[in-house]
């Protein structure tokens, strides 16, 4: 086959976005990377372009990278993506998987937990305070900083912290009452077990809500076919040499040591249906699809799969038996609703914070 040109895959990813909601599915997430072969350097642009193009699904980031991007600048992309989306916006911050992407944007990996910690602290306070001063160890401080534009009706994004095998992270979702988000494709469940039960419990214990109540979410990968031995045969060739996948264990070893699942509809079903079993009742449950080259056809033809024959069935099942007091993901209409209703938040000045200055306005008669 042929690789796909820098344009084609961002037009791909455009369109696998509209199909997804087409095909009913609830979010679309999209990461950011640096370097070759990955193109989704600007998350922000690519996921306004299709809020353009969509109405319901919401946007979610997987993740913006807290560790190497200005929080300042985190702060005021995300908050002109929610106006330009109408609210559909959810913010995933992780440390991403990428080493050399530190001193590409002036950081040194070996603070990577702690620029996760401090940015997010000062990215938190720059949405829910009009006037910030900040000063820490990572970035020049800021002296009566507003930035702009302020959150839609006075609220923030909804925040997950994502994360492979980092407790600090877990633990800081869980100081903030925030969502976790486990990436849960390459590990074990006993390993993502542990680091949920861990979010869970320190959530409970900064007064949150009880520990069930905690904002969990999963990733996940499947192919999908009407029948299991179809659904093998087709997509091994591209599980044998992509980078991620090939030249370790073989399909069968990887898909019974971690989510990976390549079969029927049903045990996509079954195998997901299963997971609250192991991290409790959860609220998302992503799913990646465009991996191992899988040409554009066959990722929609997977889209379409998912949406119509398998996320009903598994929303259905993660709904039956939840306790009435577990909450849904939070929307950006029930944080509305939570804050006393939608604000003007925008920050009116007189005249501008650095010169002093007005704008003048001339009336003609």
């Amino acid at each position: 086959g042929r690789i796909p040109t820098e344009h084609e895959r961002i037009r791909a990813v455009v369109e696998i976005a509209r199909t997804a909601e087409e095909v009913g599915l609830d979010v679309f997430a999209l990461g950011e990377h640096h370097n070759p072969p990955f193109f989704s350097s600007s998350p922000t642009t690519t996921l306004a372009y299709i809020a353009a193009q969509t109405e319901r699904i919401i946007l979610s980031t997987a993740t913006t990278l807290i560790t190497t991007n200005d929080p300042v600048k985190i702060a005021e992309d995300y908050a002109m993506l929610q106006h330009l989306a109408d609210g559909r916006v959810d913010l995933m911050l992780g440390r991403g998987n990428t080493g050399p992407v530190y001193p590409w944007f002036g950081q040194d990996i070996r603070n990577g937990i702690a620029l996760a910690i401090e940015n997010y602290a000062l990215l938190h306070r720059l949405w829910r305070e009009d006037v910030v001063d900040w000063e820490g160890r990572f970035r020049t401080p800021l002296q009566s900083f507003t930035s702009t534009p302020r959150p839609l009706d006075g609220v923030p994004p909804f925040v997950w912290h994502g994360s492979i095998r980092s407790p600090q992270i877990a633990e800081q979702a869980a100081y903030y009452g925030d969502g976790f988000f486990h990436n849960n494709i390459f590990w074990n469940i006993e390993h993502t077990a542990a680091m949920v039960r861990l979010y869970r419990q320190r959530f409970e214990h900064y007064g949150h809500g009880s520990a069930d109540q905690a904002i969990v979410g999963l990733g996940g990968q499947a192919f999908i076919r009407p029948n299991s031995q179809d659904a093998v045969r087709e997509f091994r060739p591209y599980f044998d040499v992509a980078p991620v996948y090939g030249h370790g264990p073989s399909l069968e070893e990887f898909t019974e040591l971690t989510p990976l699942t390549v079969g029927s509809p049903q045990q996509v079903i079954d195998r997901y249906a299963a997971m609250r079993e192991h991290v409790g009742d959860y609220q998302r449950q992503l799913f990646l699809i465009d991996h191992a080259g899988l040409p554009q056809k066959t990722v929609l033809e997977q889209l379409e799969i998912l949406g119509t024959e398998v996320v009903p069935v598994l929303r259905h099942e993660m709904a039956a038996g939840r306790p009435a007091h577990v909450p849904d993901a939070p929307t950006h209409a029930s944080l509305v609703a939570a804050a006393g209703g939608p604000r003007d938040a925008t920050v009116y000045a007189d005249a501008d914070g650095v010169t002093g200055r007005a704008p003048q306005v001339e009336a003609t008669a």
